[in-house]
């Protein structure tokens, strides 16, 4: 392998890489990455066995080849080295770095011994958007799974594809987040419907590397066992969660007991404050008042003392007192853009659903603490 690259260009196809390729230290090779060329481009790779990503960039390839070597000691000469062109070549299983003033030599190994990356066999069938909606879609629903050994389908993100939508959702079991996209907002020529729970580890990857560019497509394929995001920079091929996602419908509030109409900016603000005073259970206490226009947020604690925010807001219902994880409740507001948001409440042991104001795309819904 002999070829010349900018370091730019280098550093953006191996930050793509992130570190998933540094977490299993009983396998050695898991920590190398692998290099290949093909039609004047280089193509980086790593893999934890469970997840595999690809970043490919443009190069000026004098002779293909192959090589693996530590991912590590690769990023950190590419990141502080001082010329813009980079000269890569492969040498008896060793990678050699030169510019214009400085060169290295990284003992490697070769691309056969590096684990096989796995291919999704059906291509044919696929699913297009932009990238920049998957990665708000994520952002605003990720924050609601959890990782469990015990109940792994809570450790992911379900994909639900109906045809005409596509349901986003993703819970702990104290809380819930959903997001709706319409057909309107993607291509597809898949014709059947599908689910499958994509592991949080693998979304939190994708929300890293995905361009927030409108006009960039993001490719998604699927099997069994599998699912392939693709844009003309990178791949990423993750196995999904075996199980069934929770039903969550019967849980969705149909009724309503309290309406509220906050600003969102004011009700961030306000659960800063007041949840600098919560107690190691973050509490934060909700008082609505009966025929007053603000809603009043309590917290208080034996060491630090106490404070309360009171919030302009539209109120549909009598008065109630409730208590949330002011963290929780923080969570499922603070990707919502639009200015005003509505929460409903119906008691202290029935759950709450949050929505962005006159939007129904998205929900959030979150159980209170009951202290009874």
């Amino acid at each position: 392998m002999e070829l010349i690259v900018l370091k730019t260009n280098l550093k953006e196809g191996i930050t793509a890489l992130g570190k998933i390729g540094s977490e299993n230290a009983s396998l050695p090779i898991l920590k190398n990455c692998l290099i290949e060329t093909h039609e004047n481009k280089i193509k980086f790779s790593v893999t934890n066995l469970e997840m595999a990503i690809s970043s490919v960039i443009p190069a000026k390839v004098i002779k293909d080849g192959s090589i693996t070597v530590p991912l590590s000691i690769l990023s950190s000469i590419i990141n502080n080295l001082e010329s813009e062109r980079v000269s890569l070549e492969t040498k008896n299983n060793n990678l050699v770095i030169k510019t214009e003033n400085y060169q290295a030599k990284i003992q490697g190994t070769k691309k056969e011994e590096f684990p096989i990356i796995p291919k999704i066999e059906n291509e044919r069938e696929y699913l297009q958007m932009e990238s920049g909606l998957l990665k708000d879609t994520f952002l605003s629903i990720v924050m609601a799974s959890q990782g469990s050994a015990i109940r792994p389908e809570l450790g992911g993100v379900l994909f639900d594809y109906q045809v005409n939508i596509i349901k986003f959702a993703a819970t702990d079991s104290f809380r819930l987040a959903e997001r709706t996209i319409d057909e309107n907002s993607y291509k597809a020529n898949i014709e059947q419907k599908l689910k499958m729970i994509v592991p949080l580890k693998t979304i939190q990857e994708l929300v890293r590397i995905m361009s927030e560019k409108d006009e960039e497509k993001i490719s998604i394929y699927f099997d069994l066992n599998q699912i392939l995001f693709r844009t003309d920079k990178f791949e990423l091929v993750s196995r999904v969660i075996n199980g069934d996602f929770p039903d969550y419908q019967p849980i969705i509030p149909k009724e309503i007991a309290i309406e509220i109409t906050v600003n969102r900016d004011q009700l961030v603000n306000a659960l800063k404050l007041t949840g600098s005073f919560s107690d190691k259970m973050n509490e934060i206490r909700v008082i609505i008042k009966e025929g007053v226009k603000n809603i009043e947020l309590f917290s208080a604690n034996p060491i630090l003392g106490e404070n309360q925010y009171l919030i302009p807001a539209k109120i549909k219902g009598d008065s109630m007192e409730i208590v949330f994880n002011w963290k929780f409740l923080f969570d499922g507001i603070k990707n919502i853009e639009t200015e005003n948001i509505t929460i409903g409440l119906n008691g202290d042991n029935k759950p709450a659903i949050i929505r962005p104001m006159n939007v129904q795309d998205y929900f959030y819904i979150i159980m209170p603490i009951n202290n009874t």
